[in-house]
């Protein structure tokens, strides 16, 4: 059986047994060494390096607090034996084990994203390309140029020469055949759309064309644009039009459902954008869903756009959606346990302690900094000199006795309101680290390989010392 060493600091010694004893089901022997400091998320592989002794033949590995910060590979190098960092808060270390053991994997995805630029020909080739740029690095596999009814656009085929340059797969969207035409002989790689009233296009293109029924509701039309370009034995993706809520959203759904049951293995688009864009509600949720339909429906491709300021992550929501989705379908498992950065607003389980818990914690502290967590009676601020819980940051403020340290004051403004904000929506919060957001905005990027910097605070008082 492995036996792993887990190092901690004083604070956390007797909250990392507890949940070291409660875990059910181990594979694994253990040992905790406290390695003389107080808080453990402060260690780090040079303080490891200095304070730990051996010999380690005892053990199989070494796991570390997940803030750990420095060259754990070198350390483990030299120390030789294998050191890993664990999650950032130990009672995430049920979970961490779990997910060791089942592996989850969400690398995968069969669903393309066709990411549109909605009214290209009003920009530039410039701002088309830095768009183009953005939506790629957030998982678009296919940029749709989107063209404006009645609307000149006089760079078309410099726009798709310009983006196959650039190494992109390219989709003209326009209902004029003569753009159609144009994109195709620049060099795109599909058209969107074809009607059966267009599909002459196709004796004029080369690109893979996507079909569209000549209204919505007329599913016939679709069929037999389908059944013509069958015979032809030509590359195509079908649409049967997804509608906005409440204009038909479930009778699209159904067409969707009936047109993959009479053609098992065509190619089906799916566009959200009238659901996503067109719905007054956090998006990643939305996309999660449809996504999942679509991964039901075996779709092979979906459609979206980026336009209304709510809807700014959409591309890099369908990219996680479309991976989680495949890995639930794929292990025929629910969508759950494989990421949580679906979960934007509201975590599985955001308060990791109990107020009593946190009080505990809160008599072993020895010194006058401020600590600050979140539980479900509200907000704790703590320190050697007492113990606060309070629901407004405000009623703080005659406790912490910060009259003439203004920069103290501001990071306690700062820290308290990240702690209200997590604290109202049922948020994870960790003191001196931001909100995480999940796919709803970018994450923010450490290096663990260096040492935590200095915070604002204290470089200021670096700088009165001076």
């Amino acid at each position: 059986m492995e036996k792993i060493l887990f190092l901690t600091g004083r604070l956390a010694l007797k909250a990392l047994e507890k949940v070291l004893v409660d875990l059910r089901s181990t594979n694994f022997s253990w040992e905790i060494k406290e390695i003389g400091l107080q808080v453990a998320g402060l260690m780090t592989a040079e303080m490891i390096r200095r304070r730990l002794k051996g010999p380690f033949e005892e053990y199989d590995r070494i796991l570390v607090p997940g803030r750990c910060r420095g060259d754990l590979q070198k350390l483990s190098n030299d120390l030789g034996i294998k050191i890993e960092r664990g999650p950032e808060e130990l009672k995430d270390l049920p979970q961490f084990f779990n997910k060791k053991s089942t592996r989850m994997d969400i690398s995968g995805y069969d669903i393309e994203i066709f990411a549109e630029i909605v009214d290209a020909s009003k920009l530039s080739i410039k701002e088309i390309l830095a768009k183009a740029t953005d939506f790629k690095n957030d998982g678009a596999n296919v940029i749709d140029v989107g063209c404006l009814p009645e609307t000149e656009f006089p760079h078309l085929e410099e726009t798709v020469q310009e983006l196959k340059n650039k190494g992109f797969k390219v989709s003209v969207d326009s209902l004029e055949p003569s753009e159609l035409i144009r994109g195709s002989n620049a060099g795109a790689d599909f058209l969107l759309s074809l009607t059966p009233d267009t599909l002459w296009v196709l004796n004029e293109v080369s690109a893979t064309p996507v079909l569209i029924p000549k209204e919505p509701e007329d599913e016939k039309s679709l069929i037999k644009s389908i059944e013509y370009l069958l015979k032809t034995e030509r590359d195509f993706y079908a649409d049967a039009i997804l509608d906005p809520i409440p204009f038909g959203l479930v009778n699209s759904i159904c067409r969707y459902q009936r047109l993959r049951k009479i053609f098992p293995e065509i190619k089906i688009l799916v566009g959200v954008g009238n659901v996503s864009e067109l719905t007054e509600a956090d998006t990643n949720g939305i996309n999660a869903l449809l996504i999942g339909i679509c991964a039901e429906l075996q779709a092979t491709a979906i459609l979206t756009t980026q336009v209304s300021g709510h809807a700014k992550r959409a591309v890099a929501e369908i990219d996680l959606a479309r991976r989680v989705m495949y890995a639930a379908r794929e292990q025929r498992s629910l969508p759950k346990g494989f990421s949580d950065d679906l979960l934007t607003i509201h975590g599985k389980k955001p308060f990791l302690d109990t107020p009593e818990e946190i009080k505990t914690i809160a008599e072993n502290v020895k010194d006058p900094n401020f600590r600050i967590q979140i539980s479900d009676a509200g907000i704790h601020v703590f320190n050697r000199d007492g113990f606060v819980t309070e629901k407004d940051p405000f009623a703080f403020f005659p406790d912490l006795k910060l009259n003439d340290d203004a920069s103290h004051a501001f990071y306690m403004g700062v820290e308290l309101a990240r702690a209200e904000v997590a604290w109202r929506l049922g948020k994870r919060y960790a003191q001196d680290r931001g909100l995480d957001w999940g796919v709803s905005a970018e994450k923010l990027t450490e290096d663990m390989l260096t040492h935590c910097q200095p915070g604002t605070t204290l470089k200021d008082k670096k700088r009165k010392k001076k």
